[in-house]
Formats: C-alpha cells, sequence, structure tokens
C-alpha cells in the first residue's frame, strides 16, 4: 500500500532537524543521536520505496558511493560540469570493432551466410576499451526470481529471458522483481542459493529447463543445431556494444542472405539464435512499434529485406509482445499496452494487475456447474472476470461446467443466465462443457497411451486409505492394453464398468494429495440434460477445466485459494498433454458472518420449508440479495475493495450494508409513515381544517433537487408516532419534518399545538415523522428480516441445523405517505426516520397494499426508536 508521500516527507525533514540540531549540542548522548541518524535513514528509505526508488532530494536513493560515481561518470563518457568527454581511446575502438564486424558479416555472406561458417567457427572482435558494468547482486534473492533496475536501458533488461520464459509458457514459474540498487544488468536466483549474472546467461538456463518440453529454444537433441545457435548467439554478443546503425547494418547484411529461404535462423521454429539476435536489433522497443522498425532499418539504407520480413514475423507472436510489455514495464506495479493511443483506466482500488496481460488479449471465464443458484461467493467471481475482460479490452466467456448429470438441470442453468443479467453482466460467449466431450476423450486416450493414466476399480474408500498413506493402487502400473480395455468398458455404460475409473499417473508421494494419482473420469448413466444418453461417463472438473480453459483461448483462469493446491494438477495436465497454458490469478472466497453458502444446505432450507424459495430476501443467493435491497454498483465497489487479497476471513454483513447505504442514499427518494396502530393525535389549531387541506412541496431528495419535488399535504388533524410522544411536554417545541415548529400547548390523550411560522428549527430537540389524518389511508406493509443461522462462524464439526434461527421474520402494518402509491416494483426508497426499503410489491388498492422490505444500513442502532421488530438487522 503507497502511504502519502507529503507526510512521508514531512517525517524525513522533521528528522534531520533532530539530527542537525543533536549535533549541534556538545553535551548530546552519542547513543541518542545515532538512534536518530537510524531513523532518518529508515524515514529516508521508506519515502524512496513509496517513490519509486527516488528520495526526498529528487535523486535516486540510496545515493551512489564515489566509486559508483566513477564509474557511472566513465561509462556514461560524461564528466565534470556536465559537459561530455568522450574517451577517444574507447570511441576509436569502437569503430574499429564495427569495420571488422562489418567484414566478417561480408565474409559470413560470402560463404554461406552463416557466422559458423567462418574460420575455426569464431568471429573474433578486438576487445573494447570500455568499462565494465557493475551488478550489484541483492543478498537474498529467491529461486526463479528475476531481479532488474526499472531505470536501466532496455539492453540490460532480461528481455531474451523474458522471451524465452513466455514462449515456453514458463512465465508464472518467475517472479520478476524491480530493484532499484542494481546498477544495470540482470540477476536470477537458483535453487541451490546462488545468482546467475546476465540476460543471455538466464535466457540459455530457461531454454535448457523447458528442453524437453513442447518448446525447445537449443535446438532439440540435435547437438549440430545446438552448437550453430551457440554461434549464432556469440556473434550477436560480440556486437553488442557497437552502436545502433551500424550494429544493425552488420546484422542485416549478414541476415539477409541467410533468409533469403527461410523463415527463421536455426531450425524450422524460433530457437535462442532468433531471440538473441532480435534484441540485438532493438528488442523490445521496435517489438511495440512497427514505423521503429521501419525507422532503424531506414537509416542504414534497408527498405524490403528478407530481416526486415524476419523481425516482423518476430514482433507478431504474442509472447514476443508480451516479454516486450514486461520488459518496458516489468514493476508489478506498472502496466502497459502495446499502442499510444490506448490508455488503460487506474486500477480499482483493493485490485491487483494481471501478470502478464495485454490490452486485447484477455480472456476470462466462469465455469459454473448448473446445479444450484449462484450465491453472493459466486458474485465476487462473476464480477472479478467481468473487470479484468474490460479493463484490458478482451472478452468474458460463461461456461457451463456440466460434467455431473447427477446434479444439474435446465432451471438452474437458466437461473445462472438471469443471475448474469441481474449482476450487470454480459457475456461475450456461452459454452458448455458438454461440447468438448469428444475432444476431452481423445486427451485422454493420449495420456493411456503415453502411459500416463491407469483404470481402477479400487473402492472409494480404500482408495482414499491408500492416498492418504501414500500407498499405489495395484492397478498402477496396468498395461496400455488392459487400460484402453477398462476405459472401453467403463464407456459403455455396462454394469461391469461402473466399479472402473480412470486416474491419473502423477506421483503417489508427492506431498500435495492433489497430484496422488486423482480421478479424472467416471461412469455416470444417468441422462445428461444436454446430451441425453449419448455419454455413459464423464470427465471431472479437475482434468476438463483445464483442458477447455486451453482449447476456448482463456489467458487468465481466476481461482478462489481454496484451489491453490489443484493449480499444480491443473498445470501438469496441460503440460503432459502440450496444451497452450493459462495463467491462474488466485483470490480469497467471500464468506460472510451467520450465513452458508453450500449448494447442498441452502437446498435443504427451500426444500424443507425454512424460505420461500431460491429468491428469499434471507438468501445468500444472487436474487436473494438483490431482493433483499442490494444495491449492483456497491456490491462491485465491496467485493473490489478486497479482491486482490488471499486472506480468507469471514466478512461482517454490516461493513457491507453500510457501503449499500451510501449508494442508496444518493438516489432513494423520501417518505414518511405511521404506525397503523400505534400512534397519536395533534391537533394543530391554527392549521387548516382536514377538509381544508393544501399541500406543501418539497424535494425527493434533499440533497439533490434533480430528483424533482414530492407534495406534502398539511392540515389541523395530524397523527403522530406513539413511541415519539413519551416524555412530551406543555410549551415544549417540536418539528414537524418538511413542514415546520409547532408548541405543544396540551397534552392529554390527544395533543395540541400552535405552529410557528418564524420558529427555531435548531432549537428544538425532537424532529418527528407526521402525517395529516384524512380519511384517503395507504395502506403498507414493512417486511423485516434476520439471519437465517444464529451461529457467527460455523466450523467443520458443526451441524448447522442445530444452529438455525427460529425468529427470522416479522412485519408491521402502517399508515403510508400518498405518494407510495406511484412507487413501482424494486424502487429503493426511505421512510424518513425508519430506513431505507426496497419495494417488493406495489399498490394496488386498499385490500392489496404496498409490500416494502427493509434495507438493513450497518447501524448497530437505528436511526430513531422506530427500529422494527428485529431491532432494525
Amino acid at each position: 500500500m503507497r502511504l502519502n508521500l507529503d507526510e512521508l516527507k514531512a517525517n524525513v525533514v522533521a528528522l534531520a532537524d533532530k539530527v542537525s540540531t543533536l549535533k549541534k549540542d556538545v553535551n548530546r548522548d552519542k547513543d541518542v543521536l545515532s538512534n536518530a541518524v537510524k531513523e532518518l535513514l529508515d524515514a529516508k528509505k521508506v519515502y524512496a520505496d513509496n517513490n519509486e526508488g527516488i528520495g526526498v532530494d529528487g535523486k535516486p536513493y540510496p545515493p551512489l558511493s564515489k566509486t559508483e560515481k566513477k564509474l557511472k561518470s566513465k561509462t556514461s563518457g560524461k564528466g565534470g560540469g556536465g559537459k561530455e568527454k568522450a574517451d577517444p581511446n574507447s570511441v576509436k575502438a569502437m569503430k574499429k570493432a564495427a569495420k571488422k564486424a562489418e567484414a566478417k558479416a561480408k565474409k559470413a555472406a560470402a560463404s554461406g551466410g552463416d557466422p559458423s561458417s567462418c574460420k575455426n567457427n569464431v568471429i573474433n572482435l578486438p576487445p573494447l576499451k570500455t568499462q565494465q558494468k557493475r551488478i550489484t547482486i541483492p543478498s537474498k534473492l529467491k529461486a526463479s526470481q528475476i531481479s532488474y533496475n526499472p531505470n536501466a536501458n532496455l539492453t540490460d533488461r532480461p528481455v531474451v529471458a523474458l522471451t524465452i520464459a513466455c514462449l515456453s509458457n514458463t512465465i508464472n514459474d518467475l517472479s520478476i522483481v524491480s530493484d532499484h540498487t542494481l546498477l544495470n544488468g540482470s540477476v536470477f536466483g537458483l535453487s541451490n542459493g546462488g545468482t546467475l549474472v546476465g540476460d543471455v546467461a538466464i535466457g540459455r538456463l530457461l531454454a535448457r529447463r523447458c528442453h524437453s518440453k513442447h518448446y525447445s529454444p537449443l535446438g532439440g537433441d540435435d547437438l549440430d543445431q545446438m552448437a550453430l545457435i551457440d554461434s549464432w548467439v556469440d556473434y550477436a554478443l560480440s556486437l553488442h556494444k557497437v552502436n545502433t546503425l551500424r550494429r544493425v547494418k552488420a546484422l542485416s547484411s549478414t541476415l539477409n542472405h541467410v533468409l533469403k529461404k527461410k523463415t527463421h535462423i536455426i531450425g524450422d521454429h524460433i530457437t535462442l539464435a532468433d531471440i538473441v539476435l532480435f534484441a540485438a536489433i532493438g528488442f523490445p522497443a521496435q517489438a511495440c512499434d512497427a514505423a521503429e522498425v521501419q525507422s532503424i532499418l531506414s537509416a542504414v539504407g534497408i527498405e524490403s529485406t528478407p530481416t526486415l520480413r524476419w523481425m516482423n514475423m518476430m514482433r507478431s507472436f504474442p509472447s514476443i509482445r508480451s516479454a516486450a510489455q514486461l520488459a518496458m514495464g516489468i514493476s508489478n506495479d506498472l502496466e502497459c499496452s502495446f499502442e499510444s493511443t490506448t490508455m488503460m483506466d487506474p486500477l480499482v482500488t483493493g485490485m491487483s494487475p494481471l501478470q502478464g496481460a495485454t490490452v486485447g488479449n484477455v480472456v476470462t471465464r466462469f465455469p459454473p456447474e448448473p446445479s444450484g443458484y449462484l450465491h453472493i461467493g459466486h458474485a465476487k467471481a462473476v464480477l472479478m472476470n467481468d473487470y479484468y475482460a474490460k479493463r484490458y479490452k478482451g472478452r468474458i466467456i460463461l461456461r457451463f461446467d456440466d460434467t455431473n448429470p447427477s446434479k444439474e438441470k435446465e432451471e438452474f442453468q437458466s437461473s445462472i443466465l438471469a443471475d448474469f443479467r441481474m449482476l450487470g453482466v454480459r457475456a461475450d460467449v456461452v459454452t458448455f462443457t458438454s461440447d468438448y466431450f469428444e475432444v476431452i476423450k481423445q486427451y485422454v486416450i493420449k495420456m493411456i497411451n503415453n502411459g500416463l493414466a491407469f483404470m481402477d476399480d479400487t473402492p472409494q474408500e480404500i482408495m482414499q486409505q491408500e492416498r492418504l498413506q501414500f500407498v499405489n493402487s495395484k492397478h498402477r502400473n496396468q498395461s496400455m492394453e488392459d487400460c484402453h480395455h477398462y476405459f472401453q468398458l467403463m464407456l459403455s455404460g455396462r454394469d461391469e464398468g461402473s466399479k472402473w475409473c480412470l486416474r491419473a499417473k502423477i506421483d503417489m508421494q508427492s506431498v500435495n494429495g492433489t497430484m496422488r494419482d486423482p480421478v479424472l473420469y467416471r461412469q455416470n448413466t444417468l441422462p445428461h440434460h444436454r446430451t441425453g444418453d449419448k455419454y455413459k461417463a464423464y470427465p471431472t472438473y479437475d482434468l476438463a477445466c483445464p483442458v477447455v480453459d486451453s482449447i476456448e483461448g482463456v489467458t487468465h483462469a481466476l481461482r478462489t485459494t481454496e484451489y491453490d493446491d489443484r493449480n499444480e494438477q491443473y498445470q501438469w495436465i496441460q503440460n503432459v498433454l502440450g496444451l497452450r497454458r493459462v495463467n491462474i490469478h488466485s483470490f480469497s472466497r467471500m464468506n460472510f458472518q451467520y450465513t452458508v453458502l453450500s449448494k447442498r444446505k441452502l437446498g435443504w432450507f427451500v426444500d424443507n420449508g425454512h424460505v420461500s424459495g431460491w429468491d428469499d430476501a434471507r438468501f445468500p443467493t444472487v436474487r436473494g440479495v438483490i431482493r433483499r435491497g442490494v444495491n449492483i454498483t456497491a456490491l462491485r465497489n465491496f467485493i473490489f475493495s478486497q479482491g486482490a487479497s488471499r486472506r480468507i476471513v469471514n466478512m461482517e454483513w454490516g461493513k457491507f450494508w453500510a457501503e449499500n447505504k451510501k449508494e442508496i442514499d444518493k438516489c432513494a427518494k423520501r417518505f414518511m409513515a405511521i404506525d397503523k396502530e400505534n400512534h397519536v393525535a395533534l391537533i394543530v389549531k391554527n392549521a387548516p381544517a382536514i377538509e381544508d387541506y393544501f399541500y406543501l412541496s418539497t424535494d425527493y431528495v434533499p440533497k439533490d433537487p434533480s430528483f424533482g419535488k414530492r407534495l406534502v399535504r398539511i392540515a389541523k388533524d395530524v397523527i403522530l408516532e406513539k413511541i415519539d410522544t413519551e416524555g412530551i411536554f406543555i410549551g415544549e417545541q417540536i418539528v414537524l419534518m418538511r413542514w415546520g415548529v409547532v408548541k405543544i400547548t396540551k397534552v392529554d390523550e390527544v395533543l395540541e399545538g400552535e405552529f410557528l411560522a418564524d420558529g427555531n428549527f435548531k432549537a428544538a430537540k425532537k424532529k418527528l415523522s407526521w402525517m395529516a389524518n384524512t380519511k384517503e389511508k395507504i395502506p403498507v406493509t414493512l417486511t423485516e428480516f434476520d439471519n437465517l443461522i444464529s451461529k457467527e462462524k460455523l466450523e467443520e464439526s458443526d451441524e448447522f441445523k442445530d444452529h438455525i434461527n427460529p425468529n427470522t421474520f416479522a412485519s408491521s402494518e402502517v399508515i403510508g405517505d400518498n405518494g407510495l402509491k406511484t412507487l413501482q416494483k424494486n424502487e429503493i426508497i426511505q421512510l424518513e426516520r425508519r430506513g431505507y426499503y426496497r419495494v417488493d410489491q406495489p399498490y394496488v388498492n386498499v385490500n392489496r397494499g404496498l409490500v416494502l422490505f427493509m434495507i438493513p444500513d450497518g447501524k448497530a442502532k437505528a436511526m430513531s426508536g422506530l427500529s422494527g421488530k428485529l431491532a432494525h438487522r
């Protein structure tokens, strides 16, 4: 969390003054001064950490040492006085190196265009007389962590390493951080505690790591190809110190001949050679801008060449564009877009950027099982997926994970589509996992053929015990033929196949339980609500999800932290099947106090008549909370405010309702209502008789006149809430809201008073709701609700049925303001001094009056004595 820079700077200045004062004091205590200096240095570091490494004096912090300043001065070619002083020996050496590089390039072109065809397969350039760049290595660099200085030149950023990681789909395995203390270069943490220095060195390591996977940037197992790749890498590195124009000219002269009839430098796919040469020409800047490519080549007299074609091919790869984005804005706090005209809105408070996301290339998905209605926890996932899809100008997929005919119904599928609309979300496409059953089956056959799966008839209880005790199944080493036989038997739907299931062969000794040979396929002969009797066995969610995510082009799978253990399994499946890898973005699930979110438990409440249905206002379903009065904007803001957090907590409903009130208060029209039974009459002697009443105009929303005016009926006969008249005395001045001040002249069963035209509103202590006591009365039913569960947090050992709240519903009859007749269903209003309400049933006639549902406002105590029968919860 960023702190206020002004406050941090003021703290630094105050501490600096304190240190200065102590230094002047000849009787100072050395320990006190030492502590003050330490406190000042800590404050300066905190300021710099929150100001992107810049100190209060506008310079990098911590400041460079004398040795570092001298090194920087020599390296940059600048001396004192701010004037450039070129090192003639260095410049001369660079020119000489450039000329020799061109000569070697021409010789290479003449002999076949390959650096390896030169004598002894080596291109030797004279050493350049330039200072070596100092690299400060962090003392505690985690394994697989790339660290770099975000202010370094593009050529000093880990562009090669990032490109390898993006192309091999291993970018998620890395932790990319910025470190302002690094002067130049890039460093990489190793698992043995060591540190690897240099972009190309890091890139080579990452290339070796993915050598055995579906992408091999080192040329596969062909030793000759590997040697040629190394030769090209050495050639590119030899030109690193040559100025850009000469370097591009030398490279293009060589590449024009090599690429005349080829697409890639070596072999039939992108290798480390392509990547290092691409970086040498000017990546990543030119990867984002085609004009930059052309301007570089035009400057050396090259217009349309094989080199330009190759460069355009390289920059067209989404993975290379992603690497460019990371290289140009690598800090997790920074985001970039590829088009200069594309601007992204600032992240909403609480939300974090998506790792590896680029504008226009993000696809999210929400994959509910159509086995129940969406609840408030699902709403978080829906709104977060929608937010990221819109932010990055991508799309969101609504995919029904219909892999279990035992639970799924058409009713639930339709309800989920309706719930999406209620949440204000429009899916760009609606798909079904059942559309991919044949594809998934073919991938299973591939797993069997590769020895990565086996069929098992071990009873479920024993299988569970074996997994807990790290014991292999007796069928784990079955032959491929047997596996195919039992798989087809299971698919047939015959009884003898019902005991068999397909299990992945991963690692029964893994500390991660989800990797201990999980079940991937089971028989189920019940008719499917979409495919009927076509299939007799179905893939599990654990298998279907990673397969379909990859096939449908999902770039970021948002999953709650309860899936953290399963993420390793998810990635294993994509890896062994050679599928495109998907980024996983974890977030905490949203739980609420006094609330159950289990579909099974919610279904029990419905089936046993404890609620009126899935849309009951006491239910945490999407339609239930909206019926209770939840504002979607407030819900979205509340979710986003803690969306990036991975910490699972039981949220307080009161905090949410307080946020909800902020939104509904902006547009809730004000009305008044008086209890039908418990009210007291007041005669305002100098007001017009009831038959001569008149109307007073007042704002619907006092803070926003744009909502218009409502008419308040003014008359001599008035009714007040009985609870408001307790303790009232003769001579007391009260305020009748929206009318004026009345002085009480008589206290009896019927109160009397006089209207004071010039009465002091502020002096009156009681400000009361009231109504003209006319013959025409609007019947209104006020309905209140409470939590279905009486215990704040149910433990796993708790039986939820033992904690059901017996008193969750109450209603009151009131007489309403005449203007309530006009209200429509779902409108949100405020009954002054009572609270906020949602219209559940509009007014029809005196026999079918208005029904209002009370909306909690997050307060422990109501705004007046009119707290209702359930204490305003």
